[in-house]
């Protein structure tokens, strides 16, 4: 990246060695920090490295690359740009994917698409594992970020919208990567519920947010 660069790697209760791996990592040009989260939850490990840094852009991917990283390049031009939040997005008809996922998880995220698609108008994926924000933006939607589990993004882009800014997806090329922990006999009631947490939240703390005028970030030089 033509500026400094960091990486926060989030332990959310891990049993392997991830600690110790991110602990005894070799020092570079490229700081890496271990953050722990208590708190059990793709959602809660997430705002905890959300909250974690004071840098000017903060983003966030999972740790299986199943999103090429390619798309950073195009994510930090359109934030440089002005644009405030950058997701990567599987629907967009420039995107590479290769989907191996079962006929009943595909029904399931068309269902969750279209509940999802409620609380964030206009955005074709909240779940893609790639998203891009202004750092202080990021910072204000996840302080209020209450969703602990895999609905989380939906809650996050919603924040982000309630303080006034547009989500901007960009095309991605994604494969699937065996191992994910999600099921849908064992997690779809619980998203469900989530999502009509989320819902309720959302209204019952009306806000109206005028976004303020873009200025150029500062010098991302010395930040944590």
């Amino acid at each position: 990246m033509p500026f400094p660069t960091a990486v926060i790697v989030v332990d959310n209760n891990s049993t392997d060695r991830t600690a110790e791996i991110v602990e005894t990592w070799p020092r570079g040009s490229v700081p890496v920090r271990l953050i722990h989260c208590a708190t059990p939850g793709k959602g809660a490990a997430v705002r905890a490295g959300l909250l974690g840094t004071s840098a000017p852009f903060v983003g966030f991917c999972d740790a299986d690359m199943a999103t090429d990283l390619d798309a950073i390049d195009a994510a930090f031009g359109l934030l440089l740009s002005g644009e405030r939040v950058v997701i990567g997005s599987r629907g967009h008809q420039g995107s590479l994917v290769e989907n191996r996922h079962s006929k009943v998880r595909e029904l399931g995220a068309f269902g969750f698409r279209a509940l999802a698609g409620v609380l964030v108008p206009g955005v074709s994926d909240t779940q893609c594992g790639f998203k891009f924000f202004d750092g202080v933006l990021a910072r204000e939607a996840a302080a209020v970020l209450r969703t602990p589990g895999f609905a989380f993004d939906v809650e996050l882009l919603a924040r982000c919208v309630e303080h006034g800014s547009a989500v901007q997806e960009i095309p991605v090329r994604w494969h699937d990567v065996p191992g994910s922990r999600f099921s849908p006999a064992r997690h779809t009631f619980g998203i469900v519920l989530e999502l009509g947490r989320i819902w309720l939240r959302l209204r019952a703390q009306p806000r109206v947010v005028e976004r303020p005028a873009w200025e150029p970030p500062l010098d991302p030089v010395g930040y944590p």
